[in-house]
């Protein structure tokens, strides 16, 4: 029972570690694809997280909610490189709902989805688990590395939706007949609909009984709080991520907290010197 325990608490705090590293990392990243597996893996620290709780059928229910809209962003995210002469840099973007008026709404349901937005397809897993987990007596530490692990989420998608299609125009070319291509549009759209339903579907087969969570009314609302911070802080970062304020929190976030280097490059690096 104590090894048990151990081991639970022992993946409750990589799993909030992964989260927490994964969602500062994208703050700071630019590259499109790489924002998204960024995001990915958040969402895999999330389902530890649940798994850490005992949540083991509610982490099931988090990985297919996540796999329909992550898919969608994905998908999503090819038709606007392919549209933008094969960039992947979000800088360079800039204006693209103009050009992929389709492609916006759809990425940007998945987004919301990501975000945890009510009614759609992440918010049924992803606030049980919120929710489930405020039930838990872990500790004051771990409700508030968890609420701003959320706030990160929106923080980064937020900031991708800004610097993708609303704000200025990057410079890049953009080609808008990827949109009369209905073998890139038609998944996309099928997604788009799966992400608006599959919520509900998925947890009603999942869960045939309602479950009962009471919870007092600040960490009921504890969500959108911090939701709503997070879009403050992005809207005082958006500016401070070009100044040289950042460099060094950029570099470090850049190389990923040094985790590639101490797992795995550090050692094929000396390797390959000796050969």
């Amino acid at each position: 029972f104590i090894l048990g325990e151990t081991c639970s608490a022992l993946l409750l705090f990589i799993s909030i570690m992964t989260m927490f590293m994964s969602g500062v990392v994208a703050i700071f990243e630019y590259d499109l694809k790489k924002i998204i597996a960024l995001s990915t893996l958040s969402q895999l620290g999330m389902m530890m997280f649940s798994i850490s709780l005992g949540l083991y059928e509610l982490a099931f229910f988090h990985l297919l909610t996540h796999a329909l809209f992550k898919a969608l962003l994905f998908l999503c995210a090819g038709i606007l490189i392919h549209g933008a002469g094969n960039t992947q840099d979000i800088r360079s973007f800039g204006g693209l709902s103009l050009n992929f008026p389709l492609v916006t709404v759809c990425m940007n349901l998945a987004n919301l989805s990501l975000c945890g937005v009510p009614f759609l397809a992440g918010f049924y897993s992803k606030d049980l688990i919120v929710e489930l987990a405020c039930q838990y007596s872990w500790g004051i530490f771990v409700l508030l590395m968890m609420f701003i692990c959320l706030s990160l989420t929106v923080l980064y998608s937020v900031r991708l939706t800004y610097l993708s299609f609303v704000g200025p125009y990057g410079g890049g070319t953009s080609i808008s007949v990827c949109e009369s291509d209905y073998s890139l549009v038609g998944p996309v759209v099928i997604l788009s609909f799966t992400s608006l339903v599959s919520g509900p579907i998925l947890s009603w087969l999942n869960f045939p009984a309602p479950v009962l969570i009471f919870l007092p009314v600040f960490l009921k609302g504890g969500a959108l709080f911090f939701v709503g911070v997070s879009l403050l802080v992005m809207l005082s970062l958006q500016g401070l991520t070009y100044s040289y304020k950042w460099g060094a929190v950029s570099k470090f976030s850049g190389l990923m907290w040094f985790l590639p280097w101490l797992t795995g490059q550090g050692f094929s690096m000396k390797t390959l010197k000796n050969a």
